[in-house]
């Protein structure tokens, strides 16, 4: 068989680079956030034995000013190279340890828009010489061709202080040590240490990182609906729904729990055909509500709102309420269509017709959702795309500029790819969360085309090895791309852990969920532990997405029975300690006994305000029925103290106070408190 000429045009630079990080499996740019501390990296080696160096190159995205974008490196003290000059910033990247060839640098990114990054790495002659010369000189070996060939390096420098160092060095009246010791004038070693002689530079690919605002990485969620807040049963038995006036009056609470955005289900038109009834039964009622996302009806579809609501300037004045107490509204986009949407007589072809003619329902064997259509993709993919743009710029104009979105999965890729371009193209500071519990490979491919934030399989990790090994995974597997939004509960979630875990339970839940990831979320009732579910299924039982569901948020924290207190407290711990706004600095450590979890968020201090460490640990009792005895030990370096340190530690929960170092006893009775939230308060004196 003859041979195919190919043109052979190596991969490998001079000097190989490879396994950069933080990047995606599939090309797209990696994820960052206003703020947000990254560690980049590359494995960077090279042929023979001499002494190679690396610099993180980062590129500020094009129109931002200098002045307002900073990028800060986890060198001490900082080196000359990181000041900016114009767009381009130069980190040195640090050796992780001998014989890894594993290079990094950590910086924390400020200023939003799409970055450009790559590391340069290159051959350090003068280090390699240095080394060298003085092995051989103290050995009495090729001492004179050794210091010539060092007066030759600084002859490549040019300046003034090498000229006098290689004339030392060429001195032969002087004994070979005291030449040598020209490398060790200071003048000369600062010079080097701002102009390195190098050869063999190297570049490698282009890397992307889109830097978003800072809420598309951190922010807590409060999840509720609004017909329930204000809805009142008539003496007829009927009710009447609640509207944005009365749900604006709730907001209040809401913030000062912490919260920082407000999340609404579907605010459309509900159809009336196949409506649900209470409990999911295919029955309803006369006057039952039916499900949000059965969207659509008479009075219009994604672009219109229930007449039980209010009106357009009603939303309005929601949306502007919200803003005064210093939250976002979130909407719910299901782009799905209940028989009565105006797109089933307007759209037939963006819908499957069976062969019997009918239409074809949503399903999820067993379930079926006979109040729901399914959008098929294939037929018109571009009168879809542009009819979901008009859609999401028509609630953008209200102020909204955050959608969670309902089953991304059961959709192309390409087309969330697309319209979450499109419209961050428009408005950037948009922000999409996927609520996708799906197979892995899909929650990721989402997370990477666009998404902003993913729900995550949170809620059913419960036992110590399941949460330890997901935090892992979430701060360092997947946290390039894959922002999770730790949700203890929805409207579709209750899981067996919070249906019989009580009141200790549902603080562990959410002690994790606020401290695991910069970003959390709850729905409406689980501060009132509410934990009866449906017989056979992990939904709460008289599911508010059938039916109105007022509650006494008031009188059941004025009586004691509520958590709202225990969530105030956490979302004031996140405010205070910005280590806990970050996704990628949670570091586990190791407890003997089987229900009792350890893990730390560290952030140096040369990233914060403060100018002072900050480390938060928890410890958590993941068994909701038992005290627990153990011993925990951790991994000081990971909480930036020396081997040996001993340190004073504040729970935040009790005000206790102790003195720990690596191996510290705990008790944890679920019965009074099952967690300890510690604040590292600084070494012990």
């Amino acid at each position: 068989m003859a041979s195919v000429d190919r043109p052979r045009r190596p991969k490998i630079g001079r000097i190989p680079i490879t396994e950069l990080a933080p990047t995606t499996p599939n090309g797209f740019p990696g994820k960052g956030f206003d703020g947000e501390v990254i560690t980049f990296g590359a494995t960077v080696f090279r042929e023979g034995h001499g002494i190679i160096g690396a610099d993180l190159v980062l590129v500020r995205p094009l129109g931002q000013k200098p002045e307002t974008t900073q990028a800060v490196a986890q060198q001490t003290p900082a080196p000359a190279a990181l000041q900016p000059v114009e767009r381009t910033l130069r980190v040195p990247l640090t050796l992780v340890a001998a014989g890894t060839d594993r290079y990094e640098a950590t910086v924390q990114v400020e200023g939003t828009g799409v970055w450009e990054w790559h590391v340069e790495a290159y051959s350090d002659d003068w280090a390699t010489w240095v080394h060298g010369a003085r092995l051989k000189i103290a050995a009495g070996v090729d001492t004179e061709a050794t210091l010539l060939d060092g007066a030759a390096l600084l002859d490549r420098q040019g300046s003034a202080v090498a000229t006098r160092a290689a004339a030392r060095l060429r001195d032969t009246d002087l004994d070979a040590a005291e030449r040598l010791a020209a490398v060790d004038d200071p003048r000369v070693v600062a010079e080097i240490a701002e102009t390195p002689i190098d050869s063999l530079r190297t570049s490698s690919a282009l890397q992307l990182l889109d830097v978003e605002r800072t809420r598309a990485g951190v922010g807590a969620w409060y999840e509720f609906f609004p017909r329930s807040e204000g809805a009142k049963r008539n003496p007829d038995g009927s009710w009447k729904s609640g509207d944005f006036r009365t749900a604006a009056r709730r907001l209040p609470a809401v913030a000062r729990m912490g919260f920082e955005i407000v999340y609404l289900p579907p605010i459309h038109p509900i159809g009336r055909t196949a409506r649900k009834g209470p409990n999911n039964t295919l029955t309803a009622g006369p006057d039952d509500p039916g499900s949000p996302w059965a969207i659509g009806g008479p009075e219009g579809g994604h672009d219109a709102i229930h007449p039980d609501l209010g009106t357009e300037d009603d939303f309005r004045a929601f949306v502007e309420t919200a803003k005064n107490t210093g939250m976002e509204v979130a909407l719910d986009f299901a782009l799905q269509c209940s028989p009565d949407h105006p797109w089933v007589t307007e759209h037939p072809e963006w819908f499957t017709v069976r062969a019997d003619g009918s239409i074809a329902t949503a399903e999820n064997p067993p379930k079926r959702y006979q109040d729901i259509y399914p959008i098929q993709f294939d037929t018109d993919p571009e009168g879809l795309v542009a009819e979901v743009l008009r859609v999401l710029r028509h609630w953008i104009t209200f102020g909204v500029k955050v959608f969670r979105v309902d089953n991304p999965h059961t959709k192309p890729l390409w087309f969330w790819e697309r319209v979450i371009r499109e419209v961050r193209d428009e408005h950037p500071d948009v922000v999409f969360l996927a609520e996708a519990f799906t197979r892995p490979a899909m929650m990721r491919a989402l997370a990477e085309t666009g998404f902003q934030q993913s729900y995550s399989y949170f809620t059913w990790r419960n036992t110590k090895e399941e949460i330890e090994t997901y935090f892992d995974e979430l701060s360092h597997e997947t946290s390039a791309y894959l922002r999770p939004n730790l949700f203890v509960n929805t409207p579709d979630i209750l899981t067996e852990f919070l249906q019989y875990g009580g009141r200790a339970g549902y603080k562990v839940r959410a002690a994790l969920a606020a401290t695991g990831a910069p970003t959390w979320g709850m729905y409406a009732g689980y501060e009132l532990f509410e934990d009866v579910a449906r017989p056979g299924s992990e939904e709460n039982i008289d599911n508010e997405k059938y039916e109105y569901k007022p509650r006494d948020f008031a009188l059941a924290e004025a009586e004691g029975a509520s958590l709202a207190p225990y969530v105030t407290m956490l979302n004031r711990l996140r405010s205070a300690h910005p280590a806990l706004r970050q996704l990628r600095n949670t570091t586990v450590h190791s407890a003997e006994d089987d229900a009792i979890v350890v893990y730390s968020k560290h952030l140096p201090g040369r990233f914060t305000r403060s100018g002072r460490d900050d480390t938060v640990i928890v410890v958590a009792n993941v068994d909701p029925h038992s005290a627990r005895e153990t011993t925990v030990h951790l991994d000081l370096t990971a909480l930036g103290l020396e081997p040996g340190t001993e340190f004073d530690v504040r729970d935040v929960v009790t005000g206790a106070r102790w003195t720990w170092g690596s191996s510290n006893y705990v008790r944890l009775d679920a019965f009074q408190e099952p967690v300890h939230l510690l604040v590292v308060e600084g070494p012990h004196r």
